[in-house]
């Protein structure tokens, strides 16, 4: 097989440092992370050199564990130094902490994210000012160091499959270093249309496109994501052609070809994992704590983005339309917490906390607490929640895919129904089978959630196995080896 390298911020895994200098390892999850092991198996050292193995995954430290493991490995290469990282050879990079954290926080995050998912108060933010351009340049730089380390590490002819907004200069910095390579760019996110992307600085918006027509293939979760990168590089980068019949954008003589890849979940996994003997420790103290009455849940990170205040707002007002659903029904909503460094995640982590003691405090009596707040995290939960829900809300503002409401139905015991925002990505599949609603429309959302429970339990069951079939259809492994077999 051709040698793969993969490149993101978060690799596939992570550690923690005690008082006493010792450094504890933990695997990490997700689409990435299964969908790169289905495919490439063990990493086997071609020609048993272990500095060329068939697959190398560069990533960033995130914190200081994270850097003191990079320092201890020979060359920051994590599995020579004993760690247990999944089959893959993975190469941590140890940034400068200041450039990590303007890159990642001020750009990444405040900047790429908020205008990917639309979430500016555009009569205040964005400010692009001199501190601005400081950090820009820490983007850069952040850029350059993957770009530098999977030049360095690459093999005559191959693979590089390099991931999400983090990293939208990486490809054009690597292709300018090794032209010999094949790149494919993935955006987990959703793209800005051309108005919105405006907002960027000319020449960070035209620099983020052609960073990533730097690769051969750009991959995107849904058509209209793809359709919006195309449009952006039509009205806003000079010299850019765009062909939408063949979609391919055609600049400086290099052709980058742009495809959609919806991203599934590993069906069987997922169940293996539902199954296992902690969530049904978790299913019978949700079931001890909520009895007999329905079950509405969400789960989300608390990101501006997951819309939770008004999903919060809309089952307040289904409770005051609906006075029959009163000691009936009961809200599990786990907020898990997101990016507590930026000062927005913390207000509105609070703004969430606020509106459910209101909920609580409105609608409580002594024998019935109509919502359950939980933010810490508890994977175990999460998927017991999922095997007895009745209900399951995702109602993004905007979302690049999804997989909460693809693994809800997955795990589902007797079939829930799903309240979903048409802004999801998810919805370009599953909108057949789900109640969409406008995800800024609390009371069209109120409504749903009300027709949601009381829909028949046969009919429940028959929409949700058409999710759960149409959720895994492109499971990471398929999703992944897509991206790869496009390069070809």
């Amino acid at each position: 097989m051709s040698q793969v390298l993969v490149a993101s911020n978060r690799g596939p895994v992570s550690f923690s440092l005690a008082d006493d200098g010792t450094l504890t390892a933990r695997r990490g999850g997700g689409g990435l992370v299964s969908g790169l092991a289905a495919v490439t198996g063990a990493a086997r050292a071609q020609d048993g050199d272990p500095s060329q193995p068939d697959v190398l995954w560069v990533c960033a430290a995130l914190g200081e564990a994270d850097r003191s493991a990079a320092r201890r490995a020979p060359g920051g290469r994590l599995d020579l130094d004993g760690h247990d990282t999944g089959g893959a050879a993975v190469r941590m990079l140890d940034i400068p902490a200041a450039t990590f954290h303007r890159a990642y926080n001020a750009v990444a995050n405040s900047t790429l994210w908020f205008v990917h998912h639309l979430l500016y108060d555009t009569p205040r933010l964005p400010h692009f000012d001199a501190h601005a351009r400081r950090d820009w340049q820490s983007y850069e730089a952040y850029n350059a160091a993957f770009a530098d380390a999977l030049a360095r590490d690459a093999a005559p002819g191959a693979k590089a499959a390099v991931q999400d907004y983090h990293l939208s200069l990486a490809p054009r910095m690597l292709r300018d270093r090794r032209p010999d390579l094949r790149i494919v760019h993935f955006s987990h996110t959703p793209w800005a249309p051309p108005e919105y992307y405006r907002l960027l600085p000319d020449d960070v918006g035209a620099a983020v496109l052609d960073g990533i027509l730097g690769a051969d293939h750009a991959g995107f979760l849904a058509e209209r994501w793809a359709a919006a990168f195309l449009d952006c590089c039509e009205q806003l980068l000079p010299g850019a052609r765009v062909d939408r019949a063949a979609r391919t954008v055609t600049r400086g003589g290099h052709v980058t070809r742009v495809g959609v890849h919806p991203l599934g979940v590993d069906g069987e996994r997922l169940r293996a994992r539902a199954a296992e003997p902690d969530v049904a420790e978790r299913r019978r103290a949700l079931r001890a704590q909520v009895g007999d009455r329905k079950l509405i849940v969400r789960i989300d990170r608390t990101e501006l983005s997951k819309n939770i205040v008004r999903g919060l707002a809309a089952y307040r007002e289904m409770l005051a339309n609906h006075p029959e659903w009163h000691g009936r029904v009961v809200h599990l909503a786990f907020a898990y917490p997101s990016r507590y460094d930026l000062p927005e995640y913390r207000e509105y982590t609070a703004a969430v906390q606020r509106l459910a003691a209101q909920i609580r405090d409105e609608y409580g009596t002594a024998s019935w607490d109509p919502l359950i707040l939980r933010v810490d995290d508890d994977y175990p939960r999460s998927l017991a929640a999922y095997r007895v829900a009745d209900v399951l809300v995702v109602n993004p503002i905007r979302d690049g895919m999804n997989l909460v409401a693809k693994e809800g139905p997955v795990v589902s015991e007797d079939g829930c129904a799903l309240v979903l925002s048409r802004e999801a990505g998810a919805a370009a599949e599953l909108a057949g089978d789900a109640l969409t609603v406008n995800p800024y429309d609390v009371s069209q959302t109120a409504e749903a959630l009300h027709q949601a429970l009381l829909m028949p339990p046969d009919r429940r069951a028959e929409r949700c196995t058409r999710l759960a079939a149409a959720a895994t259809a492109l499971p990471p492994q398929r999703w992944f080896a897509d991206q790869l077999a496009a390069l070809d």
